[in-house]
């Protein structure tokens, strides 16, 4: 089993986040989760990795991702790099 340097930065309840930690799980990842306070004000740690607020962000440093947020371009991303369309 190989080891992951994924991280989530996530919101409890957050349906975007669980969109993206479906995948994670489809695709049988581990990924370090981050949760985010509840206050866009509060959230600096989210901010410093991928310049806004929101969640979910993705961080994969193995392939240069350092922030992307979007849920549907995390599960697309994590699809075209992890799932049945990545090179074995």
């Amino acid at each position: 089993m190989s080891s992951t340097s994924i991280e989530l930065y996530e919101l409890p309840g957050c349906p975007y986040c669980a969109k993206v930690k479906d995948k994670l799980s489809d695709l049988d990842l581990e990924y370090v989760s981050h949760e985010v306070p509840q206050s866009h004000g509060d959230r600096t740690e989210v901010e410093e990795v991928s310049g806004q607020t929101g969640v979910p962000v993705l961080v994969d440093p193995d392939h240069g991702v350092e922030g992307m947020a979007e849920s549907d371009d995390i599960v697309d991303y994590l699809e075209e790099t992890y799932g049945d369309g990545a090179a074995a």
